[in-house]
């Protein structure tokens, strides 16, 4: 299984979808479970919301089933002004960080289906012309989209096509390393995506004994994913979304980490708790942490004001928001733990 999400990953990541733009993402989702022979169904915000299973239960009124989260949208940029010399100045989509995304290639989406290429630079960016260059501030002020088309005026770039509120992507450079290592943009939150439609897979041959839904939200990025479309029988919320690699925390790539606390306040104890009983009696190599700085579609759903126990796990990422970095062993971790929760 983790072959099958490792390659999914790879063509998800694929799929551009900065948060607000996730259309080729969720129809890529949604043809996947199609061809599992699901039924899933988008909803209003453009999200994917697929049963796939249905407990045959003598209490038919009494509300047990599990609703598996992941978010589809990822980090982007919004074409904020075009500037007079034909370089377009962006504004970001999501947690995006200008320092981050320094001299990465992208592609600005015109709203009549165009996409031109283009790298995110800093203002005047040749070193042997610039002597500030090493201690220029990195800010969406200071740089800028330099398109590889001939245009040097905001009029030339206008008949492109382009204009304020276009979607500017960002390319994902994707690589699996022989030794294992998933590198990636948007690892956050596709990786879990692309576990969560494994599981799915797993689920038409060992059906879980509870009613399972999945949601693959797509406004996560911006607090509101998981606020909506939570089915009327549901009673746990198990968000599966990155898990922190960094100072002060425990967990490494090749980890399932469970996350006991957030931003937001801690998760639901008797949860978690069970998380970790189950990581622990099957082996599961996990890490329980506190994530600082950290908001979930858990916590939305919550804050929307819905009734749930909720938790959060998810394979360990490295440089979160950044160019990202996983391991195939935290996807089989992660894997193992969701099943462990499902079919128990």
């Amino acid at each position: 299984m983790v072959s099958y999400i490792t390659d999914t990953f790879v063509k998800l990541a694929a799929e551009d979808s900065p948060t607000g733009f996730t259309d080729r993402a969720a129809r890529f989702v949604y043809d996947e479970l199609k061809s599992m022979g699901y039924t899933p169904t988008f909803t209003n915000k453009g999200g994917v919301l697929c049963r796939i299973s249905n407990a045959d239960r003598a209490d038919a009124d009494r509300a047990d089933g599990l609703l598996l989260t992941a978010h589809i949208d990822t980090l982007g940029g919004m074409v904020a002004c075009v500037k007079e010399n034909g370089r377009l100045m962006l504004t970001g989509l999501g947690g995006l960080s200008p320092q981050n995304t320094e001299a990465e290639n992208c592609l600005v989406y015109t709203r009549d289906g165009r996409r031109i290429e283009g790298t995110f630079q800093l203002v005047n960016a040749s070193v042997h012309v610039n002597k500030d260059y090493s201690t220029a501030e990195r800010s969406f002020n200071t740089m800028e989209v330099v398109l590889d088309a001939d245009v040097s005026t905001a009029e030339d770039v206008k008949k492109l096509g382009i204009e304020n509120g276009c979607v500017v992507c960002f390319d994902p450079r994707t690589r699996v390393t022989e030794s294992g290592y998933i590198k990636s943009r948007f690892l956050d939150d596709k990786l879990s995506a692309a576990i969560l439609l494994g599981f799915a897979k797993q689920a038409k041959e060992k059906v879980p004994p509870r009613t399972v839904w999945l949601h693959f939200t797509v406004f996560e990025e911006v607090g509101h994913g998981g606020c909506a479309s939570v089915p009327d029988d549901v009673s746990e919320l198990l968000c599966v979304d990155m898990g922190c690699v960094g100072e002060g925390l425990s967990c490494t790539e090749r980890d399932v980490s469970i996350c006991v606390k957030d931003s937001h306040g801690p998760y639901h104890y008797g949860m978690t708790d069970t998380l970790i009983r189950l990581a622990k009696e099957q082996g599961i190599r996990y890490a329980a942490d506190v994530y600082p700085f950290y908001g979930s579609d858990a916590d939305a759903a919550l804050c929307a004001g819905h009734d749930l126990r909720h938790a959060l796990i998810g394979a360990g990422v490295y440089a979160s928001h950044g160019y990202e970095r996983s391991h195939q062993e935290g996807i089989g971790n992660t894997f193992r733990l969701i099943c462990a929760y499902a079919y128990r």
